[in-house]
C-alpha cells in the first residue's frame, strides 16, 4: 500500500514531509524513507516487496516451520500449550539476528542517518519510529532529525514482547510501541503538514464477537493499538474546528486534514483467523501486498475525485461515476434514488453535489472498502449549514455506488452509510 502511495502520480502532487510507524509499520516507513532520501520515491515499492520477500518462508524448512506455527496457533484455543519466554528461547535471539541482517541488507544506515541539523538545506522528510521504554514506561519517538534512526532503533520498535527480548538503545530498554503511540503522530506536526494520511491495519470495528482465547487477545491488542492513535487524531480535529470557528487565534496552530486508510482483512486472512498475522507464506504475503495496493489505488482515485468536487467542477465530478452507478440520497439532503440513470445522475451532480454540498475537512476522512467523507450542506429553507456524510464505492477507477445521508455521531463516521 505504501509503495502505491509513493508512486510518481502521487508524489508529483503531494510533497511528503514526514513518515512514522511502529512495529512492522516502522520497517515499512524506514524503507519508504530510504527511497525518499535517494529522491527516488518510486523505489519504495521495490524496497518493500524485496524486504518482505526476504522475510517470507521461501525455503522448504521455513515453509515446514511456518506450517507448524500456524497449526500450533490454531490448536492453542483448545489445547493448553506452554509459553516460552524469549529470554529462554534460542530461536528468539536467532530471529532477531535474521531481522537485523535483513534491515542492514536493504538500508544503508551509515549513509542515510546523518543529522538533518547538519544540512539545513536538506528537504529529506522526517522519520519517526515508536517504541516504549520497558523500565520507565515512557514512550520514545526515535527521530531522524536527531540522528536517532539506527538499526537498533528499528529493532526496538519491532520488538514484540512475546517474541523478542527488549532492545537496548542508549540508556533504555525498549519494546514495540503498540501500547503507547501507534504510530507516533504528534511528533509529525513539527514538519508542518497540511494533511496526515494514516494507514490503519488494526480495524476499529469488528463484525463478530471475539470468543476464543486467541481472538480475545488479538482484539485486545487492536483496541490498545488504536487508543492512542485516535486520541491524538481527536486532538488535531478539535484544533481544526476551533481554528475554523475562530475560537482559537494563535499563529502557532494551523489546520491539518486527517485521512485514514483502513485496510480490511482479506477473505483468506479472515478464514485463517488471528493466526494469519504469523503467516509467512510467500503467496499469502504477495496477496496482502496486492490487496493493499488496490486499496491505495482507490484512495488515490478518491483524492482526485474530491479535488474536482471541492473545485465544484460538475463535469469532472460526473466523469468519475460509472454508467451503471447507484446513487442514494436521503435527509437532510435532497431525496434521490437512481440506478443506472445517466441523465438523472448528471442532473443531480450538476444541481446538487458539485454546487451545494461541500467536504468538511475538519473531520477525518475514511478510505477502506468504501471512501467516507463528513460533508456540509446549505439548507436554503432553514438558512443554516447541516452536517451529513457521503460514501463512495470504487471499482476500476469509477464510482459504482454513492450515498448521501445523515451523520450519526461526532467521534467517527458511521460505517452503515454504504452497504
Amino acid at each position: 500500500m505504501l509503495g502505491r502511495l509513493l508512486d510518481t502520480d502521487v508524489t508529483d502532487k503531494y510533497k511528503i514531509v514526514g513518515l512514522s510507524g511502529t512495529s512492522g509499520g516502522a520497517i515499512c516507513a524506514l524503507l519508504s524513507w530510504t527511497a525518499l532520501g535517494d529522491n527516488k520515491p518510486q523505489k519504495a515499492a521495490e524496497l518493500l516487496e524485496g524486504f518482505w520477500a526476504d522475510n517470507s518462508a521461501s525455503s522448504l524448512p521455513e515453509q515446514i516451520m511456518n506450517w507448524w506455527l500456524l497449526w500450533a496457533g490454531s490448536v492453542s484455543d483448545y489445547i493448553a500449550t506452554p509459553q516460552i519466554s524469549p529470554y529462554m528461547n534460542p530461536a528468539s535471539e536467532y530471529g532477531l539476528k535474521l531481522l537485523r541482517d535483513m534491515l542492514e541488507k536493504w538500508v544503508d544506515f551509515d549513509r542515510l542517518n546523518y543529522r538533518d541539523s547538519d544540512d539545513p538545506e536538506s528537504e529529506r522528510p522526517m522519520l519517526v519510529l515508536g517504541a516504549v521504554d520497558v523500565m520507565s514506561g515512557d514512550f520514545k519517538a526515535f527521530n531522524s532529525g536527531k540522528g536517532e534512526i539506527t538499526v537498533a532503533a528499528v529493532l526496538a520498535s519491532a520488538a514484540i514482547p512475546n517474541l523478542f527480548r527488549s532492545i537496548p538503545v542508549g540508556n533504555g530498554l525498549y519494546w514495540d510501541g503498540l501500547f503507547s503511540q501507534n504510530p507516533p503522530v504528534r511528533d509529525l506536526l513539527a514538519a508542518k503538514p497540511d494533511e496526515i494520511w494514516v494507514i490503519q491495519i488494526n480495524p476499529q470495528s469488528r463484525a463478530t464477537e471475539p470468543k476464543t482465547i486467541n481472538e480475545i487477545a488479538d482484539r485486545r491488542n487492536e483496541l490498545a493499538g488504536n487508543l492512542s492513535l485516535y486520541q491524538e487524531l481527536h486532538f488535531i480535529e478539535k484544533i481544526d474546528r476551533m481554528l475554523e470557528e475562530g475560537v482559537l487565534l494563535d499563529a502557532r496552530y494551523r489546520p491539518v486534514a486527517v485521512r485514514i486508510i483502513e485496510k480490511s482483512r482479506s477473505e483468506k486472512s479472515r478464514r485463517m483467523g488471528t493466526e494469519s498475522k504469523m503467516n509467512r507464506d510467500p503467496a499469502f504475503l504477495n496477496g496482502l501486498i496486492a490487496d493493499g495496493a488496490a486499496t491505495a489505488d482507490d484512495f488515490v482515485t478518491a483524492l482526485t475525485f474530491e479535488q474536482a468536487w471541492r473545485n465544484k467542477d460538475a463535469e469532472a465530478v460526473f466523469g468519475f461515476f460509472a454508467g451503471h452507478c447507484t446513487l442514494i440520497s436521503s435527509a437532510p439532503f435532497p431525496t434521490a434514488s437512481l440506478r443506472g440513470d445517466k441523465d438523472g445522475l448528471h442532473d443531480f451532480i450538476t444541481e446538487q453535489l458539485a454546487r451545494e454540498i461541500e467536504v468538511d475537512m475538519t473531520w477525518r476522512q475514511f478510505a477502506g472498502d468504501e471512501v467516507l467523507w463528513r460533508i456540509r450542506f446549505s439548507d436554503e429553507h432553514v438558512g443554516e449549514r447541516l452536517l451529513g456524510q457521503a460514501g463512495a464505492r470504487f471499482e476500476d477507477g469509477k464510482i459504482v455506488r454513492f450515498a448521501l445521508g445523515a451523520s450519526w455521531g461526532e467521534s467517527a463516521i458511521d460505517r452503515r452509510l454504504v452497504l
